[in-house]
């Protein structure tokens, strides 16, 4: 099967996780839903493109920033004692509150449409965007140092494959219970953190037909174990690019 890779560079980003408020944390990489919407806008879909994908990355450090957060209530008056903003009579409240930043990031992405014959078309979307790129939040721009078609195929592996913290991936959960990642690190157990990632989602509607109101029914997510410190291991079957890079497709 063909896909495309992308080799990806951001300065600063927050990939941000839905239940964080007034620390807004960040994903260690980006989640499946942030990939597939980035490429969604830059190809103008306007209905979801069924595909798979793969993200692996590095950042050097993490670091906090200060943001300005409005808060207010529905329905609820302005009163000069309590809120900072009027907006018609209703009051906002102002304050301020933190992002978590991931600095310096390098990301390898795989994208895998199940139709075959849109590799070409998302590759020229990727290839020449549009506007200039963005992953997470809409100032977190990003850099695309490299836009190729790759093809990609399911082969034995002939020696243990190890990676130790140069690299990471959100690989998953069936590979490792079956054996074919290891995640024994040395001196403990296991290395890695389990995530239930958000991939694919409906709009609901919860109002009525004239009035419709919609919200994120989310219908479909990826458990996945994230680590920089596991093993490939010898003859058991991984995906893999023509370029050798390992492919976690989700």
């Amino acid at each position: 099967m063909k896909g495309i890779k992308l080799i990806v560079h951001q300065d600063m980003v927050n990939y941000r996780r839905p239940t964080s408020f007034q620390l807004r944390e960040t994903y260690p990489l980006p989640p499946l839903s942030t990939v597939i919407g980035m490429v969604h806008n830059l190809c103008g879909y306007q209905h979801y493109e069924p595909m798979k994908v793969s993200i692996q990355g590095n950042y050097f450090s993490k670091t906090n920033d200060l943001y300005t957060r409005y808060e207010f209530k529905n329905g609820m008056k302005f009163e000069k004692a309590r809120h900072q903003l009027k907006v018609n009579e209703f009051g906002v409240s102002r304050g301020i509150g933190y992002t978590e930043l991931l600095v310096d990031v390098h990301l390898i992405l795989h994208i895998v449409p199940d139709d075959q014959e849109k590799v070409e078309e998302i590759y020229q979307f990727l290839k020449y965007p549009a506007e200039f790129p963005s992953l997470g939040r809409r100032e977190d721009l990003a850099n695309f140092e490299k836009v190729s078609i790759v093809e990609i195929e399911e082969k034995e592996v002939e020696e243990d494959i190890e990676f130790r913290d140069q690299w990471s991936a959100y690989m998953p959960v069936k590979k490792v219970a079956e054996g074919t990642i290891s995640l024994d690190a040395d001196g403990t157990l296991s290395s890695g953190t389990r995530f239930i990632l958000p991939k694919v989602y409906e709009l609901y509607n919860f109002g009525t037909k004239n009035k419709p109101k919609f919200k994120r029914n989310w219908i479909e997510r990826k458990e996945v174990v994230y680590s920089s410190v596991f093993t490939v291991v010898e003859e058991e079957s991984i995906d893999v690019d023509e370029e050798g890079d390992i492919v976690f497709l989700l």
